[in-house]
């Protein structure tokens, strides 16, 4: 939606990307996402990573939810997969 917004897509090609969007699994943030956030990230932090906030939060969505993660970017989130069982999906 942010590349939407700053390459200022016309109504067709936008409305395409609702449409799209429309079709494809949200996950909120709620309680127990905040309580699995907080444990990750801390536990990150003990041991010296620095996490970015998008990643712990993408993670715990994911984590709570029982879902693997696809990424191409799989360093972001080799800790957590490593010490909180977060499956990747992808190369």
């Amino acid at each position: 939606m942010e590349g939407a917004q700053i390459q200022q897509w016309g109504g067709v090609r936008r409305g395409g990307l609702d449409l799209w969007m429309a079709k494809e699994m949200i996950l909120s943030a709620d309680l127990d996402v905040a309580r699995v956030w907080g444990v990750i990230t801390a536990g990150a932090r003990r041991r010296g990573r620095t996490p970015s906030l998008n990643d712990t939060w993408i993670a715990a969505c994911c984590l709570e939810s029982g879902l693997p993660l696809p990424t191409l970017n799989r360093r972001d989130f080799a800790d957590f997969a490593e010490h909180d069982g977060l499956v990747l999906l992808g190369p």
